[in-house]
C-alpha cells in the first residue's frame, strides 16, 4: 500500500526563493488552464483536456509575457494541469464542485514532483533545479529499502515547510480478526462515548489559546493593509492556529489508532456536518472538536488494517430509544443527561446513544445494507443533531 511520510524541512535562502517562484508558476499555470476551459466550453461548446491544456503550457513559455514558466521545472507545472483534470472528472461525476481559480492569498502553496524532477541518494532529497538537498528532520524513519515516487512540498500560512514523500509501505496489513463491536456517539460535552459505557472527554484545544488567538486577531485587524507589518501579525496568527490544529490532529490520531486496534466493527453516526455547523452559537465548538476530521481518519485507518466502518442513518433516534426494551421516548428535552424508561430502566443518555448506535450497526451487518434505520425529521425540526445542543457557554 502506498502511503504518505509527512516531514518538516528548513530550506537555505536560495531553496526558499526557488520554491517561492515555483509555488508561484504552479498557481499561474493552473488559473490560466482553467481560464482556457472554461472559455473553450462557455463561447464554442469545446471540451479541452488534459492534452490539449499541456500543449498550451508550451505556448505560453514561448510569450514574452509568460517566459518565467521556463526558469522552474516544468513537472510541477504539468502535475498541476493533471490535478485540474481530475478536478474537473469529479465535477462530471458529480462528486465535487466546479474547480475554482487559485488566490496568492488563500491558497495552499504547494507543488508536486515525481521521479523525473527529483533524485533520491543514501537518504537524501535533491529537487530539480538545486545543488543542495533539502535539510529534512527526520521524525520517523521511512519503510526499510522504500524509494519516493512522488514528492509534495508545501508551505502553510505560519511560514513552517513541508515535504510529503509518497511510498510504498509493506508494514500496512491487516490486523488479526476480533469479534469486539463498538458504537461511537460524538458530542461536545464528552468527544466520544463509547458503548462500553467509555467516555473520552472533549479537550477544546481551541478554547484553551481563545485568548491569546483573539490578541493576534486584534492586533492584525490594526496594522496597515500590504504593510510589512501587518505581513508579520498574520504570521503570529497563523502560527496560533497551527498550534491548535497540530494539537487536535495528534489527540484524533491517538483515539482512532486504538480504536481501530481494539475493535472489528465500528458503528458511527451519518453527521452531516457541513449544516450543523450552520448553526453559529455551535459552529466554534463543532469545528474545534474535529468530528469531520475523526471520521475521516477513523476510516482510512479502518480500510488500511481490514476493520469495518458502518454508518447509522443521522435521523435513527438513538438518544430517545431505550436499548434494554426497544421503547421510543415521546419527548427527550435536551436538559436531561439520565432517563428511566418504563421498564425500569435508568440510562445515561449519551451510553444509551452508543449502545443503540452499536445496536443498528449490528442490524446492518447481519441483514444487509438495506435496512438501516430510516425516519424522516419531524417537521419543523432542524437538521442540526439534537445532541449538539449540548455545547457548554
Amino acid at each position: 500500500m502506498k502511503r504518505g511520510f509527512k516531514y518538516r524541512f528548513y530550506p537555505t535562502e536560495a531553496q526558499a526563493v526557488e520554491l517561492s517562484r515555483t509555488f508561484g508558476c504552479v498557481r499561474k499555470v493552473y488559473n490560466l488552464a482553467l481560464q482556457a476551459r472554461s472559455e473553450a466550453w462557455g463561447q464554442r461548446g469545446e471540451r479541452v483536456g488534459y492534452e490539449a491544456t499541456s500543449a498550451l503550457l508550451t505556448v505560453w513559455k514561448r510569450t514574452e509575457e509568460l517566459a518565467f514558466l521556463g526558469e522552474v521545472s516544468s513537472v510541477p507545472l504539468q502535475q498541476t494541469l493533471r490535478h485540474l483534470q481530475t478536478g474537473f472528472t469529479n465535477f462530471f461525476a458529480k462528486r465535487a464542485r466546479y474547480p475554482r481559480f487559485k488566490s496568492r492569498k488563500k491558497s495552499r502553496a504547494s507543488a508536486e514532483y515525481t521521479r523525473s524532477a527529483f533524485r533520491w541518494r543514501d537518504g537524501t532529497l535533491t529537487l530539480a533545479k538545486m545543488a543542495d538537498p533539502l535539510d529534512i528532520r527526520w521524525s520517523r524513519p521511512l519503510p526499510d529499502g522504500a524509494v519516493p515516487s512522488t514528492v509534495t512540498v508545501s508551505r502553510d500560512p505560519a511560514g513552517r515547510w513541508f515535504v510529503s514523500l509518497l511510498c510504498e509501505d509493506p508494514g500496512v496489513r491487516p490486523l488479526p480478526a476480533t469479534d469486539a463491536v463498538v458504537g461511537i456517539d460524538v458530542g461536545l460535552e464528552y468527544l466520544l462515548v463509547l458503548s462500553s459505557g467509555e467516555k473520552i472527554g472533549n479537550p477544546r484545544h481551541e478554547r484553551r489559546d481563545r485568548t491569546m488567538l483573539a490578541r493576534a486577531q486584534r492586533t492584525l485587524c490594526r496594522k496597515q493593509v500590504g504593510s510589512s507589518n501587518r505581513a508579520k501579525a498574520r504570521v503570529k496568527a497563523a502560527r496560533i492556529h497551527a498550534r491548535i490544529a497540530d494539537r487536535r490532529t495528534d489527540h484524533l490520531h491517538k483515539i482512532t489508532t486504538r480504536l481501530v486496534r481494539d475493535a472489528q466493527t465500528l458503528v458511527i453516526e451519518d453527521l452531516a456536518v457541513s449544516n450543523m455547523v450552520g448553526n453559529h452559537r455551535l459552529a466554534r465548538a463543532i469545528n474545534d472538536a474535529g468530528w469531520r476530521q475523526f471520521r475521516q481518519l477513523l476510516e482510512c485507518k479502518a480500510s488500511w488494517y481490514g476493520r469495518d466502518v458502518i454508518t447509522v442513518d443521522r435521523w435513527f433516534p438513538s438518544s430517545k430509544l431505550c436499548s434494554t426494551c426497544g421503547a421510543l421516548a415521546a419527548d427527550m428535552p435536551l436538559h436531561v443527561r439520565t432517563w428511566t424508561c418504563n421498564c425500569g430502566t435508568t440510562h445515561d443518555r449519551d451510553v444509551n446513544a452508543a449502545r443503540n448506535i452499536m445496536a443498528a450497526g449490528l442490524a446492518v451487518t447481519v441483514c444487509g445494507a438495506g435496512v438501516r434505520p430510516q425516519r424522516n425529521p419531524p417537521s419543523g425540526q432542524s437538521v442540526m443533531k439534537q445532541k449538539a445542543l449540548r455545547c457548554e457557554p
